[in-house]
């Protein structure tokens, strides 16, 4: 089966997506696939202590998937996603206001991080789960430098305190070590093949 030949098969079933991430949302578009967007579901997003964090995200994926489970048919192939940002062995979560995404810069800056996402799809009688993980490596960044991007973008709905397709991306990113797409929020390629495996696997 080719790329298209595959498209067409996941676009044959009702694709949901369970995610209010405008970043998800789109990356989902790009791939051709046809979607709908479920209603969303506030959890809260604890999780057990002790993980790893490769585990973390796909257990907040899967949580997030639990939720939805009476509203699936046959023909449902639901997607559910979590991000985190992993620095020192800890999580580095959304900012709660523009001082502390500054704070948050400021420990990134200069050093190398990770980024983990954990996806889940789920359809009326199976799931499966995956983790993907970046290092991202910041150049050291300036105090003007962070409060021209904190100031000035989006940085409060994102883990870490930044989009890597932003200007704060442009110029302070020097190299990554994994999927770009995957720092977004989304790892494309892996997803893509994921549902194809999960779609025509008896």
């Amino acid at each position: 089966m080719n790329l298209l030949q595959a498209l067409e098969k996941i676009n044959s079933h009702d694709v949901i997506l369970a995610s209010k991430s405008p970043r998800r949302q789109h990356l989902l578009s790009e791939l051709g696939i046809k979607f709908r967007i479920a209603t969303d579901i506030e959890i809260d997003e604890m999780y057990p202590s002790g993980m790893d964090p490769d585990e973390i995200p796909v257990y907040l994926a899967q949580k997030k998937a639990a939720h939805y489970r009476e509203q699936l048919d046959e023909r449902s192939v639901l997607i559910t996603a979590d991000t985190i940002v992993w620095f020192q062995q800890e999580v580095i979560p959304k900012p709660s206001d523009t001082d502390e995404a500054k704070r948050m810069l400021r420990r990134l800056s200069g050093h190398m991080h990770e980024v983990f996402t954990g996806v889940n799809i789920r359809s009326a009688v199976k799931e499966t789960g995956f983790c993907s993980r970046t290092a991202v490596h910041f150049k050291t960044l300036t105090d003007s430098e962070i409060g021209y991007y904190v100031d000035s973008f989006s940085p409060l709905d994102k883990a870490g305190a930044y989009g890597i397709q932003e200007w704060i991306g442009y110029v302070g990113i020097e190299k990554i070590e994994g999927s770009f797409y995957n720092v977004m929020g989304l790892p494309v390629q892996q997803l893509f093949q994921k549902l194809v495996d999960f779609i025509t696997e008896a």
